[in-house]
């Protein structure tokens, strides 16, 4: 009888554990129990889904939302060879804001919904339906193309940063490389020197060739994309080197010493251009001024004696 009661007792036992591990609760995790119990504590509580979407800038909640809806129904609308030469300007431009040619002609057609309105009310402290109609076209015209003009000077300023900073990033590179770098190492060096267009584009160009594009054909789009004309000769010139096995660091010198005479070159055609563009203004302003100053008191005399 004793051995079945022991038998009984430990079968209970065994059970009454496996019960007990089955109604375990499960694992809750350190981190989120302390900071509920802060949170306790301290008052706050976890914020609801519509709290956090409030917190979030309105640019972002609601007018990048509707550019994007309004972009979506031109895009439908837009040819294909249109939206190439509109994302190539913006990518000449440095892609400003993050805006696609989707968003570009949003902005274009927000801008000229704004500019019309200004032109309506214009238009009605004239007073005269002419004058309404005519303020409204003008102004939605001028909000339509306003944003081309300013990606055009976003291109051509873009240009310009490239082309004044290429001489001293050849510089760099020579000497980078006649320290005993590669030319990849050398280009490196350049985009941790030098925080520019140049050197975004060099940095863009690295960045696609340790995704595995082959390195010459990467330089060959950023001579080609850029529109720069001294960066395109400077990226031929590397390409002809490795191509044909000549020393990269003779190359860079030539190209050095040629990029400092370029610029010298056009320093001295503004210098001798400045006279010209300083003519229109005296002859504008200058010597208007001067006349009144000089002739105006004895034109008062003149008129007096009469």
């Amino acid at each position: 009888m004793v051995p079945v009661l022991l038998a009984l007792a430990l079968g209970f036992s065994v059970l009454m554990i496996f019960v007990g591990l089955a109604r375990t609760p499960p694992e809750v995790d350190t981190g989120q129990m302390v900071e509920e119990r802060l949170q306790t504590y301290t008052g706050t509580r976890p914020l609801t889904l519509e709290e956090v979407e409030l917190q979030t800038p309105f640019v972002e909640r609601f007018v990048r939302p509707a550019l994007t809806r309004l972009a979506g129904m031109l895009t439908r609308s837009t040819p294909g060879k249109a939206r190439l030469d509109l994302a190539r300007r913006l990518e000449l431009a440095g892609r400003p804001a993050n805006l696609t040619p989707e968003d570009f002609g949003a902005v274009r057609v927000v801008a000229a919904v704004v500019t019309a309105a200004l032109g309506l009310l214009i238009g009605l402290l004239l007073a005269t339906p002419i004058a309404i109609v005519v303020a409204i076209a003008v102004g939605a015209i001028l909000g339509y193309y306003l944003p081309v003009v300013w990606l055009k000077q976003m291109v051509d300023g873009r240009r310009a940063e490239i082309q004044k900073s290429l001489p001293d990033a050849m510089d760099l590179l020579v000497i980078a490389v006649d320290a005993g770098l590669g030319f990849d190492a050398a280009l490196t060096r350049v985009t941790d020197k030098y925080k520019n267009a140049l050197s975004a584009e060099f940095a863009k160009m690295l960045r696609e060739v340790s995704l595995g594009r082959p390195r010459l054909e990467a330089m060959d789009e950023m001579g080609r994309s850029t529109g720069v004309e001294d960066l395109h000769n400077f990226i031929q010139a590397v390409i002809q080197s490795e191509q044909f096995g000549t020393g990269i660091a003779k190359i860079l010198r030539l190209q050095a010493d040629e990029m400092r005479r370029k610029r010298r070159q056009r320093a001295q055609e503004k210098a001798a251009q400045a006279t010209l563009k300083m003519l229109l203004p005296m002859v504008g302003c200058i010597f208007p001024t001067l006349w009144i100053v000089l002739l105006g008191p004895a034109i008062l005399i003149l008129m007096k004696s009469r």
